[in-house]
């Protein structure tokens, strides 16, 4: 006798309905219980645990909806498929809302309901995961470097050996690879770092107060300078001073950042007072500053004094096995902000993640992450979570899908199309071995070629 796959409770007040469930769930190696009011699935619940619990919306003594309430603050990580003949937006929004993992519209296709059970189903083997991310999740993740790639183990040691002096360091890296993270992290392992670390960015400040935010001013130095200001520098003192966007610097402040590298010393605007200071200084730019010298908008003698040890952050689609770590970094780091459970990451999503060139770097994943732990209405992170945008550079892969806007399904069937052509073109067009691959039957194969017209694909001579 088969093992059961797991545990389902079918609710609906429809008899004709409830049998076709059971009949087709039976099939797949589920155990199935049914039920026909929100009474019965209480009461089958509390006496009994189910894997998976699909419900009507319309009921009965009690309906889905107020079934659905109840069972989420008893019964919180169940999963709950819910099925309405009159489907509106306010109860779709509503069932998502309170965490259905999906949604079926009456009279439904019997493929959707077999891909919505083994959906729910497939996050079992993650469930050691889920357990021993719980402890984790119960605390802020700290906000850390992050990478085990060639790369990146590089960028560490360069780190270490820098942090422990008091040099200046260059950082370069196109925007979103983590400039600052590095600046900070070169801070928190220095002998600085019990003191100030202050930030500036030369690109977002106008440059005709920039040299009031480096310096500070005195009272009546300018229009508007009613008080005294102290500047970024002179509140740095004995930490450090990152400047990010160096490149947007102009030349005239060059000179003067210049000359406080060179003397460690410099006055407020409208001052004559020197004023002497202690800071290291830690710049960073995504331009090519040694362009930028050709060019004539960055001073040479300023870059030498900068570049003493250069860090240069790799983007992220070079270290691309970066990814599933970066990404479970930013999942555990969403799921406590939002005071959720700890979810997982489905293997569909991960390679997703893992194909997608990144033009945002790290910044754009950390986003990603962010829109998916919304999304995602189970404890499992699936592809359709993952914003649309994803997939933008990645047409080719997908021609049928990206030609227009697509519902889920087409996007789907466009997929599975994809990798049985991909399937066949490996087996030389041998449906056999081609169905073993895919884990289907010869049978579902031929029914799936005739479909998508891959007759022609296929091996003529195959036995």
């Amino acid at each position: 006798m088969v093992k059961p796959k797991g545990s389902i409770l079918v609710a609906d007040d429809e008899e004709h309905v409830r049998n076709l469930l059971q009949r087709v769930l039976s099939k797949m190696d589920y155990k199935v219980e049914t039920a026909c009011n929100g009474v019965e699935v209480l009461a089958q619940i509390k006496s009994h645990p189910f894997d998976l619990l699909i419900m009507d919306i319309r009921m009965p003594k009690k309906d889905g909806m107020e079934t659905f309430k109840i069972l989420r603050l008893d019964f919180p990580n169940l999963p709950i498929i819910m099925m309405t003949a009159f489907s509106t937006v306010e109860t779709t929004l509503e069932t998502m809302r309170l965490g259905a993992f999906d949604y079926l519209t009456k009279p439904f296709d019997i493929s959707e309901v077999k891909m919505s059970v083994e959906k729910v189903f497939s996050s079992f083997f993650e469930k050691n995961e889920l357990s021993s991310m719980d402890e984790k999740t119960a605390n802020p993740p700290v906000k850390a470097f992050i990478g085990s790639s060639p790369l990146m183990q590089e960028v560490f040691k360069t780190i270490g050996r820098v942090s422990a002096s008091d040099s200046s360091v260059l950082i370069q890296g196109e925007s979103g690879t983590g400039k600052e993270l590095v600046a900070r992290t070169i801070h928190q392992y220095s002998n600085r770092k019990n003191k100030p670390f202050i930030t500036i960015n030369c690109g977002a400040i106008p440059e005709g107060i920039l040299e009031s935010e480096f310096f500070g001013h005195e009272k009546g130095a300018f229009t508007g300078a009613y008080q005294q200001k102290i500047g970024k520098f002179e509140n740095a003192h004995g930490g450090t001073i990152f400047l990010d966007e160096i490149g947007e610097m102009s030349s005239s402040l060059q000179v003067k950042l210049l000359r406080v590298l060179q003397e460690r010393e410099f006055e407020r605007v409208g001052g004559n007072e020197k004023i002497v200071v202690d800071v290291r200084i830690i710049a960073a730019t995504n331009k090519n500053l040694r362009q930028s010298i050709l060019e004539k908008t960055f001073r040479p003698d300023l870059f030498y004094r900068l570049n003493v040890v250069s860090v240069l952050i790799p983007p992220l689609r070079e270290r691309k096995e970066d990814i599933p770590l970066l990404a479970a970094h930013f999942r555990d780091k969403f799921c406590w902000k939002l005071g959720l459970k700890p979810k997982v990451i489905s293997r569909e999503a991960l390679n997703a993640l893992q194909s997608y060139n990144w033009p945002g770097n790290v910044r754009e994943l950390e986003n990603i992450m962010e829109h998916a732990i919304v999304m995602s209405s189970g404890q499992v992170i699936l592809l359709e979570d993952l914003p649309l945008d994803l997939f933008n550079e990645h047409k080719t892969l997908f021609p049928e899908a990206a030609a227009k806007p697509k519902t889920l399904r087409t996007l789907i069937k466009a997929l599975e199309k994809e990798a049985i052509v991909l399937t066949l073109q490996k087996t030389g067009g041998n449906k056999l071995k081609t169905a073993k691959l895919l884990d289907i039957s010869r049978r579902a194969l031929q029914y799936k070629i005739d479909e998508y017209g891959l007759e022609n694909r296929v091996d003529s001579n195959e036995e």
